[in-house]
């Protein structure tokens, strides 16, 4: 059946015009209940059991998610409507939502009502979209009513006071959320429900859990319009709000307007934003911009409103009381006299679920087994949430997850729910699942579908495989893969070979991922999503299911797998006379660990022909790295961290720094080379449609840290280009060994993030990788572990004839999302990884109090922060008593970089070597943390 609807618009410019849609409708869609006498029930999704069928609303479906999530709610049908309606108002509700639907263990059945001939309806004269929706979600429960004639009832669930009562008027059976809960006699689930502040909403028995005192707190948002025309102005500025990790009460927001960040002190002039909200801000008078001079470590225990602008604290990019990876992750440090403002409106807001615990009380407030307690996040940056809860004595000793409801301005902190019991405060499994859940990484198990895209176990390489034209036979190479000790999932593997003509023919081996992931199947979804595999201390979270990357995909040794190889014939100079491209079949000779690799290289007696290719690679991979840095390369450092871990608890039993050898330097040389080929080659094809990687040259502003730092230890430092930094780096050096290292430290720390995203976005100049000095990189050589990689090897089959081209890549809005997402994942990868290492440094260090040696890298007004090379921790040092902020007894000299007693009886400079003492402590209850005190 056809159904045309019409509706005018008016084009850009100025006309209107009538637009004609046609709109099919159908009678044969299913009702996807398996008693049902009338449709097929082969596709049904709701249980046979069920007594009740919920139809829940938009509203209810967007703000009881955490609920609707639980699997005490169950037997429900979403309406296409609503799905529609949802995925329109919120993307990360909708994708929550389609998980419960497409999960074979929870009973949801999408319901296509505006495909249906006897549930669709037309627009009404005056009606609007949302009465339009509403009257077609009271429809299709009517429907469904007297569709399934009484065997089963429909409840519509809504806490819309005139939808509930229009449907009880048309004969429909109606509750509210609270209603329908209660009346399945689990009170825990009433501590899930979300109770939205609107008129229009019913709320039973709901308490105020705001202050008696109606004292107005926080000033009043501007409205959205206004908000826009003060931003059109020049008024406002728009940016993202990053609160300081040392200090909740400093905030910074970056602003292109301004080109340049607007600190905000306290939490009124944060004005109930939260981290990572879009904010609009507004300029303080000049005079009440702060002096850098007036910048302290906030106290860990200072935690109450009062004195929130009593405490500027430390910038944003302030380390961890842990190893930081940097990987190229920007910091900016304040200078003096930078913008001050305040926030005027939250223009997107970035609220999700927090993990922590409930603050222990000494009589809780409350009545009717209700009680109000305040839970307190793990990450300092996240404000006291107020909630309510049913189940507070289960609750004390536990980590929990609650989400944000609202922030009234009448209300010191934010109103929010009870989400769900992690477990034990302290267990390491669960301050592990609070790690990757604060970091939203997906841990759920690989579905049905997705396992269903595998080949079956066991898999060998087919005569097809090897009769495929475009598939060449390498197996006769001498290849070989170094990694890391304990490797599994192994995605790249080497052989270099003499040739007569004295030259060497050179190629890195990438897994042929892409053979197994075809693009749109649910296993390539899935991976899109999780964008990244992601490493911790103890643990991996794979990207792709296990038989794929330590099997299938896996270069392992003595086996034959599929590969993409990059070949090239090099001089012995390392000088490339050709590139080519080729699907191949390989079988890796030998399987080698950085330290096994290494120790061939340098064991002069072994001459066999694997150590011998190693030794030979090692020699070009020293010219071309000797090259890349002539070029401008930056040689930068990270404090990685590596732990010696117990194989039966998984505790830690050591800690130090990572260790890179040569043979790890020859490795990286290599895949950098792949990368940069395989760049070429794709943009060369398409230039409009490449996924590549850059990293932005950072501005003046953002090395001004490392500038004064190295100025007051003697050194000029020149970063005009990253070529001239690579030089001054290279000569930064002293009688300390090092010294340099910690100079390389502090410039990695003033980088930009090198991030993702698709060449026709941007001109070939914004291309460049800053720290490679390379003009194109992009990500090929890990495709086991980075989505990135997927697309890449897609990017190269298609420019090579082999494949065509996914039509993905003909949606540029479906590609930056993709590059969006990427970025996002590889980032939350990153913090997840460093808050594995902080908690195993915390698990390390609780029973091992120990003395050591640090380094002075920056100044505070009452301290500062040091380096402790042994280790590879970072963390602030005290100098005045806790709680003394700004006592006036110690003098920071900011061009020595010096801070000393007013008396002159003491002093410290940057890069000084101090004494500190390390011990666990636990100054807030359920937040320890490691504290660093000058011996």
């Amino acid at each position: 059946m056809l159904q045309n609807r019409s509706y005018v618009k008016r084009t850009r410019g100025g006309k209107i015009t009538k637009v004609v849609r046609e709109h099919y409708l159908r009678h044969d869609i299913y009702c996807g209940t398996p008693v049902c006498k009338v449709c097929d029930t082969s596709q049904a999704r709701l249980s046979a059991s069920a007594s009740t069928i919920l139809i829940l609303d938009t509203n209810v479906v967007l703000n009881q998610i955490d609920l609707i999530e639980n699997s005490a709610i169950d037997d429900v049908v979403v309406l296409s409507i609503v799905l529609e309606e949802v995925k329109n108002r919120n993307l990360s509700v909708y994708n929550r939502l389609r998980a419960l639907c497409s999960n074979s263990l929870r009973n949801f059945f999408v319901f296509s009502n505006e495909h249906h001939k006897d549930t669709y309806v037309t627009d009404m004269s005056g009606e609007s979209k949302n009465d339009r929706n509403d009257r077609a979600i009271r429809v299709a429960a009517q429907w469904y009513q007297t569709h399934l004639a009484g065997s089963v009832r429909i409840l519509l669930i809504t806490n819309d006071r005139e939808n509930k009562r229009k449907a009880i008027e048309e004969g429909i059976s109606a509750e509210t959320v609270e209603s329908y809960v209660r009346s399945l006699s689990r009170p825990d689930l009433l501590d899930l429900l979300v109770h939205p502040a609107s008129e229009d909403v019913i709320m039973e028995g709901v308490e105020d859990l705001r202050p008696s005192k109606r004292k107005i707190i926080y000033p009043e948002h501007k409205p959205l319009s206004e908000i826009t025309t003060g931003i059109r102005c020049g008024i406002y500025h728009q940016g993202k709000l990053r609160v300081n990790r040392y200090n909740p009460f400093e905030a910074y927001v970056g602003s292109q307007s301004l080109s340049d960040e607007i600190i905000i002190y306290g939490r009124a002039n944060m004005n109930r934003a939260f981290d990572g909200d879009i904010v609009a801000v507004q300029l303080l008078p000049r005079d009440e911009w702060n002096e850098e001079k007036s910048l302290a470590i906030a106290d860990e225990e200072d935690e109450e409103e009062e004195g929130v602008h009593l405490v500027p604290g430390s910038a944003d990019d302030a380390p961890s009381t842990t190893a930081q990876s940097q990987d190229s992750a920007g910091e900016t440090c304040p200078v003096s006299s930078r913008p001050s403002g305040r926030v005027v409106g939250v223009i997107k807001r970035n609220w999700h679920s927090y993990c922590g615990s409930l603050e222990p009380m000494a009589k809780p407030a409350g009545s009717g087994g209700v009680a109000h307690a305040l839970f307190v996040s793990k990450d300092r940056r996240i404000p006291k949430i107020r909630i309510q809860t049913r189940q507070l004595e289960n609750l004390l000793d536990k980590r929990i997850t609650v989400a944000v409801d609202s922030w009234d301005r009448l209300s010191r902190y934010p109103s929010g729910h009870y989400v769900r019991t992690i477990g034990q405060i302290g267990d390491k499994d669960t301050e592990t699942e609070v790690v990757l859940i604060e970091n939203d990484i997906n841990t759920r198990p690989f579905s049905a579908q997705v396992l269903g895209c595998l080949p079956p176990l066991p898999w060998f390489v087919s005569s097809e495989d090897l009769e495929n034209p475009v598939r060449e036979d390498l197996r006769q190479l001498r290849v070989f893969s170094v990694d890391p000790p304990g490797c599994k999932d192994i995605d790249d593997a080497l052989h270099c070979t003499a040739l007569p003509n004295g030259n060497f023919e050179v190629g890195v081996h990438i897994a042929d991922v892409t053979n197994f992931v075809h693009s749109g199947t649910p296993l390539d979804d899935e991976a899109s999503k999780r964008g990244t595999s992601v490493y911790l201390v103890d643990r991996r979270i794979d990207m792709l299911p296990k038989p794929l990357t330590e099997d299938i995909c896996s270069l392992r040794a003595d086996v034959e797998r599929l590969a993409f190889s990059v070949i090239w014939e090099m001089t012995s100079e390392a000088e490339i006379i050709c590139t080519r491209y080729t699907k191949s079949v390989i079988k890796s000779s030998a399987a080698l660990s950085y330290v096994e690799a290494q120790a061939r290289m340098d064991d002069s007696r072994l001459t066999d022909p694997v150590t011998s290719d190693l030794r030979n690679m090692n020699t070009l991979a020293k010219i071309m790295r000797s090259r890349r840095i002539e070029r401008g390369a930056l040689t930068l450092a990270s404090a990685e961290v590596k732990f010696q871990i117990d194989t039966e608890t998984h505790d830690p039993l050591d800690i130090g720094m990572y260790q890179i050898r040569e043979a790890n330097q020859m490795v990286e040389e290599f895949m950098l080379a792949a990368n940069v080929s395989v760049a070429e080659k794709i943009l060369k094809h398409y230039p409009l449609c490449s996924l590549l990687r850059r990293h932005p040259t950072p501005t003046r502003e953002m090395l001004e840290p490392l500038l004064r730092t190295a100025a007051a230890v003697g050194l000029n430092l020149d970063v005009s280009s990253s070529k001239a930094l690579a030089d001054s780096l290279d000569h930064a050096v002293g009688d300390d060994p090092y010294f340099n290292k910690l100079i390389r430290i502090l410039a990695t720390r003033c980088m930009t993030q090198a991030v993702y995203f698709c060449s026709g976005d941007l001109s070939p100049p914004e291309y460049l990788h800053y720290g490679l000095a390379a003009p194109l990189y992009t990500h090929f050589t890990s495709p086991i572990r980075r989505y990135a990689d997927v697309i890449v090897h897609r990017l190269l089959a298609a420019s090579l004839g082999i494949q065509k081209l996914p039509t993905v890549f003909q949606d540029g809005p479906q590609l930056n999302s993709i590059a969006e997402n990427l970025n996002y994942r590889h980032r939350n990868a990153q913090m997840a990884s460093r808050a594995s290492v902080e908690l195993h440094t915390l698990i390390f260090f609780k029973s091992r109090p120990t003395d050591t040696e640090a380094r002075v890298v920056r100044l505070r007004s009452n301290g500062f922060f040091v380096f402790v090379p042994k280790f590879g921790i970072e963390g602030p040092v005290y100098l005045t008593p806790r709680g003394e902020k700004g006592s006036g007894e110690w003098f920071v000299d900011e061009q020595q970089q010096r801070i000393r007693k007013m008396d002159g009886s003491i002093s410290y400079s940057v890069l000084q070597t101090v004494r500190i003492h390390l011990e666990i402590v636990e100054p807030q209850p359920n937040r320890p943390k490691l504290e660093l005190k000058l011996l």
